[in-house]
């Protein structure tokens, strides 16, 4: 009985703070903020937001405010314990993405920063320029141009017939994560042990779910869950780590073998060399990149094809035409990955109506001005993808499956942003780009399918996925 009577004292003492803090701040210098509001205490419009996600229309929470507040440029409100302005549309997009370390830098919320530790997305400045930098000599274009296309290609394929041949149903989604985080493994670690990579994934699946969440640090709650998950697999990281090194030493190991190696022996220009824990920190969150957004942007084309035979036949066509100019047996290069524009503005447009990122996060370095409001220093930012994608006034019949939109010139600029922008763009663009479009000309030129529910409801649970996983009936080509 105590115990639930201080619970509900706090509960009054801390609202009666937030009340006085809101006054103090209309009556401040900042009086001039965004409209929109703050929401309850601590939890703050937390669940609407969430909500708007489980009822798979993320861009209503967005849409709602704009539409409530006069349809201003920026509005305020409070998410996962933060004050933020939420910036609308391609206007807000270009502004932070063009301010990046002048009036705005990365930010992420606490769970993100206490799950990952010290890794790219949690440091700022010339040491994120230089760790970027070092990660997109090997994530980057001119890399995956050598023989990254024939490596994806020899493990799509071993993928596709072990866990889909001779089935006459998957579940895609659950299938395509295997998929994913077993190519991550071998990509970035070398690792190619099916019990080992097994025993990573089952951590994974419950590192995964408290990475965006709020910060309960208790017993039972997906944070707490997520952060012990993540601390197994530095465990094992660490382990991996160690032994590259003395392979390396050793001469059993080569710096180009993957990105462990490469992390391990790239160095700035002041001969600086990234901590174990560096590495085991940005390896967990490239791991934690590849793994889901991959799965969810495979898995939401595989159900759009399903839903449009027109389509499939088209990206069909494509792949096929690719295939007849290879010897049996060759593996797919880069210059094959370039034939397949078609097959891209597909992804695109998947992208457009799901995109994988339903947005990011900034921080006010100061205080500035934009669309005649004030955004005080320290004030969290947030800038929506699936709202933009969902704007009557950016696309034409925005619900509509069109992957013509992506001919030609495409979207008008800033009105596209799956893989966000500017200096943070994300680092891993052409790894996501190459993985899928392999994954796509195995699965098409192999199978085709049905899709077992329908109108299947695609849900937002950090990063969108159909409610059942996608359940498919699978029919399969001559070879």
């Amino acid at each position: 009985m105590i115990q639930v009577l201080t619970a509900i004292l706090l509960f009054i003492f801390s609202y009666a703070l937030w009340v006085v803090y809101n006054n103090y701040l209309s009556t401040t210098k900042l009086a001039n903020l965004p409209p929109g509001s703050y929401g309850w205490p601590f939890i703050g419009e937390s669940l609407a937001l969430l909500r708007a996600g489980w009822d798979g229309e993320p861009e209503r929470f967005f849409q709602e405010r704009i539409k409530k507040h006069g349809n201003p440029l920026v509005f305020k409100t409070s998410i996962f314990g933060d004050r933020m302005a939420v910036f609308y549309g391609p206007a807000g997009n270009k502004f932070l993405f063009g301010n990046e370390n002048k009036l705005v830098a990365a930010w992420w919320p606490t769970s993100v920063r206490k799950i990952f530790g010290k890794c790219l997305v949690t440091i700022r400045g010339d040491e994120a320029k230089w760790m970027r930098k070092m990660l997109l000599s090997y994530l980057g274009p001119d890399a995956f141009a050598s023989h990254y296309a024939a490596t994806m290609d020899v493990v799509t394929r071993s993928h596709i017939e072990t866990h889909w041949r001779g089935k006459e149903e998957v579940n895609v989604y659950q299938t395509v994560r295997l998929y994913a985080f077993e190519l991550a493994c071998r990509l970035f670690l070398s690792l190619e042990d099916p019990n080992h990579i097994a025993t990573l994934g089952s951590l994974f699946d419950v590192f995964l779910k408290g990475v965006i969440a709020l910060p309960i640090d208790f017993p039972g709650t997906p944070f707490y869950c997520s952060k012990k998950a993540a601390a197994s697999i530095r465990t094992e990281l660490m382990t991996l780590i160690k032994e590259r090194r003395v392979a390396l030493e050793e001469g059993k190991a080569s710096s180009s073998q993957d990105l462990l190696s490469h992390l391990l022996t790239s160095s700035d220009e002041n001969g600086r060399y990234l901590t174990e824990w560096e590495i085991a920190n940005n390896i967990l969150l490239l791991l934690f990149a590849g793994h889901d957004t991959s799965t969810c942007s495979i898995t939401l084309i595989m159900k759009r094809l399903g839903e449009h035979p027109n389509v499939y036949d088209k990206v069909l066509n494509e792949q096929l035409e690719i295939s007849k100019n290879k010897e049996a047996g060759e593996m797919l290069k880069w210059e094959d990955i370039q034939k397949m524009k078609y097959t891209w503005n597909v992804v695109s447009e998947v992208m457009r109506l799901n995109p994988p990122i339903p947005g990011s996060f900034r921080e006010a370095l100061v205080d500035f001005e934009y669309a005649g409001y004030t955004i005080p220093k320290g004030w969290k930012l947030y800038w929506s993808a699936t709202s933009t994608h969902k704007d009557e006034g950016n696309f034409d019949d925005v619900t509509k499956f069109d992957p013509s939109r992506f001919e030609d010139s495409g979207p008008t600029p800033y009105t596209y942003v799956p893989f966000g922008g500017g200096p943070r763009m994300c680092l891993g663009k052409e790894f996501s780009r190459l993985e899928v479009l392999v994954f796509i000309h195995n699965i098409v030129t192999n199978l085709k399918w049905d899709l077992l529910i329908p109108d299947e409801k695609i849900v937002y649970d950090q990063m969108p996925i159909p409610e059942k996983g996608l359940p498919v009936r699978l029919h399969y080509r001559q070879v």
